[in-house]
């Protein structure tokens, strides 16, 4: 932000309650802004959350198809401070997630302010807080900024399926973030382009509802069950993990697999040489599932794949994930964020940048990383809160003195490798 639009920005602000210099403000409503407001709570810390949807998870509420269920066991998913109901499946429905987060929002006391969408943060430097222009033209300020808004904020739209692509093919494409059930798609041949977890599912739910799917795969991947003798195949592995290191884990994942699916290669799904948690270690790709499809181009009636065969379809669903919305809109994040949105320090250091900007759900640990985030944002928050209300109590205290504190406190954060989520 440069000098003149700051001097501008300063005059037109407020302070984000509660109070001038002492305010935090989170962006995001979902599963990370509530643990990050949750925690903070759970330390006396009050914080602003500002949701540009008009409720609580929004992209969980609205834009997931209606048979979604958790991929992972509960105990895996649950936020800080708050386990599941035991009444609840192993695996709950996105019904049941929706109904635990509004639980988990009321218990902790977070009332989010929606409807405030975030044109653009900047750090001002001589207010020594971040400005957050909303859309309306008002601007707050706030002494933390903690970014939730996740990695799956944007549909990711590949350019074959996007422009004249889409307005040259005669029947509707569309994300799968539109796709509620495959009961519209009956009797009818469907694409579905990349076929993680989201594309497997809608596969799936297309097949019971009597559509004729076709899976396009492309690069080579992982296919497990989601449990193995009756345990989930995540719990196994992070059992494993204590024990062995992780390329004997994947080896003993690899072969169980083969035991329980035979060859996935003679159905065109072909391993890669880096075993399943390796991969998704490196990558941040979720081993269950994670491809791409090998489109070259759409068709007036279909599309025509790589190898040049071209087949007719009546839809396309596009299973091809999401971007982070960041770039689009925070300004002074490069410490923390690459040009994508996304972290460049890997998991579990990649919570904290400058300035008191803070990231959570950026992991590409799912709710766990989620969960560690929170807990190490709010440990680290209520250290400078708590110093900055202790020097602010003793009238004796200089300014410069309280720039040390917010400048050097960190207050043994942990590094996530010990947390223990309840």
């Amino acid at each position: 932000m440069d000098e003149e639009d700051a001097t501008s920005c300063r005059a037109r602000a407020s302070w984000a309650p509660p109070a001038a210099g002492a305010a935090v403000v989170i962006v995001g409503a979902g599963p990370s802004g509530l643990a990050a407001a949750a925690c903070l709570a759970s330390r006396g810390v009050p914080a602003t959350v500002l949701e540009m949807s008009d409720s609580l998870v929004s992209t969980w509420r609205h834009r997931t198809y209606d048979r979604l269920t958790l991929h992972l066991p509960k105990r895996f998913c649950q936020l800080p401070l708050l386990p599941f109901p035991d009444a609840y499946p192993a695996y709950p429905s996105k019904d049941q997630f929706v109904a635990y987060l509004e639980a988990y929002a009321a218990a902790a006391g977070v009332a989010p302010r929606f409807g405030a969408r975030v044109e653009d943060a900047a750090f001002d430097a001589a207010a020594g807080a971040w400005a957050l222009r909303l859309a309306g033209g008002e601007t707050l300020l706030a002494r933390w900024l903690v970014v939730a808004t996740g990695e799956n904020a944007v549909p990711r739209v590949p350019a074959a399926f996007d422009g004249d692509g889409r307005r040259l093919f005669g029947g509707r494409i569309m994300h799968t973030c539109e796709y509620k059930s495959g009961e519209e798609f009956a009797g009818r041949k469907v694409l579905v382009v990349g076929c993680g977890n989201s594309g497997m599912e809608v596969s799936l739910d297309l097949c019971r509802h009597g559509a004729a799917p076709s899976l396009v795969v492309r690069n080579t991947v992982h296919v497990l069950p989601r449990e193995m003798l009756g345990v989930s195949t995540f719990g196994l592995a992070m059992g494993l993990l204590k024990l062995l290191p992780v390329q004997a884990v994947d080896w003993l994942l690899v072969a169980a697999a083969r035991v329980a699916l035979g060859d996935t290669a003679k159905l065109g799904l072909r391993r890669p040489k880096t075993g399943p948690i390796e991969l998704k270690n490196l990558t941040g790709r979720t081993p269950v599932l994670d491809v791409v499809g090998a489109v070259k181009e759409v068709t007036p009636r279909g599309v025509r794949f790589a190898d040049g065969k071209e087949e007719q379809f009546d839809a396309i669903i596009l299973a091809t994930g999401y971007t982070s919305s960041v770039p689009s809109w925070l300004k002074d994040g490069g410490d923390v964020f690459t040009a994508d949105g996304m972290p460049k320090t890997p998991f579990p250091n990649g919570w904290r940048g400058k300035n008191g900007l803070y990231t959570v759900g950026f992991s590409q640990r799912g709710l766990l990383g989620t969960s560690s985030d929170a807990l190490n944002v709010a440990r680290d928050i209520h250290c400078q809160w708590k110093d900055m209300n202790t020097v602010a109590s003793k009238p004796t205290a200089s300014s410069s003195s309280t720039t040390l504190l917010q400048n050097s406190c960190s207050c043994s954060a942990s590094n996530g490798n010990n947390l223990t989520v309840v």
